[in-house]
């Protein structure tokens, strides 16, 4: 008996960023309105951490409601709709619901049923694994358009007594649309995981400890912020550094390095272990959005194309980390 033959997807040899898009959430919080708490200044979260404002959402407001905004903005600058997208893929850390999936409700609200719809817990560096997984998809044949949304209710997991990372956090969610190329658009992603230092930055307590002792309370999040800035400063340069050499480019070849938004210290360190010239445009939406964990990256590209930084056609360089400890990076040409 003759066994039959299976056909397989058809590769394309190219993919891109045909898009990006954003919201956040709609309430402008202070550095006078977090210092009180935690028995310090504006003067001192600047200096710390460069924020001066943060974006939260309000409370009829969640994960996606915020992803749904920023994929609906997306579609539209693609010149698409729901029905157009194969994939969907929500990068979070802070949907309320184990199961169902972020993604799949989100991809029914934007008319993208059937889309296959998952979701991806890698923290802040969520949105650039995401990227990875999108370009795969698309390169292999597996999908046409694949729907990339980082999307973060931080604010859920705020404790307002806690000085280590609560009063960095802001909501947001950022969106990319993932396409086929004629041209490289997406280069090697270079990406990787330290679990020995998986403490570093965690919840309090888990969900299930709340059955044995309810006094715990809802969990929020801590970080060692010594340990989390040494390895971001250090450690992430040469990450983002192979990620140009496996795209063949060097740093003065690049118009755009958009980090995620930890902390503006973070990102001066990176840029100067780095040696990127002044020419090169920086992601700098952590001053006014905060710390949006994997909406980060999407937010910051998405404010330096409308304010006119970058432009179509440029390489950007973008490295996402977080906990985990997890890092991914790649360089992209700008939609």
């Amino acid at each position: 008996m003759t066994r039959a033959t299976i056909t397989q997807a058809q590769p394309t040899r190219y993919s891109r960023i045909l898009a990006v898009g954003g919201v956040r959430g709609e309430q402008v919080v202070t550095n006078d309105d977090v210092a009180g708490p935690i028995d310090s200044s504006d003067e001192w979260i600047r200096q710390r951490t460069g924020i001066v404002t943060r974006r939260r959402a309000g409370d009829d407001v969640d994960v996606l409601d915020l992803a749904e905004g920023a994929a609906r903005i997306v579609l539209e600058r693609a010149g698409l709709t729901g029905a157009d997208v194969d994939t969907v893929i929500v990068a979070t850390s802070t949907h309320q619901h184990q199961t169902p999936s972020a993604a799949a409700i989100v991809a029914d609200r934007v008319g993208a049923n059937p889309a296959a719809a998952y979701d991806v817990s890698a923290a802040c560096a969520g949105y650039t694994y995401a990227i990875a997984q999108a370009d795969a998809l698309v390169r292999s044949g597996a999908a046409q358009h694949v729907l990339v949304i980082g999307a973060e209710k931080m604010s859920g997991f705020v404790d307002p007594t806690d000085r280590t990372i609560s009063f960095l956090l802001g909501d947001g969610a950022g969106a990319a649309l993932v396409g086929p190329s004629d041209t490289p658009g997406i280069g090697p992603t270079v990406w990787g995981s330290d679990g020995s230092k998986h403490t570093a930055i965690r919840q309090t307590h888990a969900w299930d400890a709340i059955k044995d002792d309810p006094s715990l309370g809802y969990p929020t999040l801590r970080q060692d912020g010594p340990t989390v800035f040494k390895w971001a400063s250090f450690q992430m340069a040469p990450v983002a550094a192979k990620a140009l050499a496996e795209a063949g480019v060097s740093a003065d070849q690049i118009q755009a390095f958009v980090p995620h938004q930890a902390n503006m210290r973070i990102i001066d360190q990176m840029i100067k272990q780095l040696g990127l010239p002044e020419t090169v445009a920086i992601g700098r939406d952590i001053a006014d959005t905060g710390n949006t964990s994997a909406a980060s990256i999407p937010l910051a590209m998405d404010r330096l194309v409308a304010e006119g930084q970058v432009a179509s056609g440029d390489l950007a360089l973008q490295i996402g980390f977080g906990a985990g400890l997890v890092f991914a990076a790649q360089v992209v040409v700008i939609p």
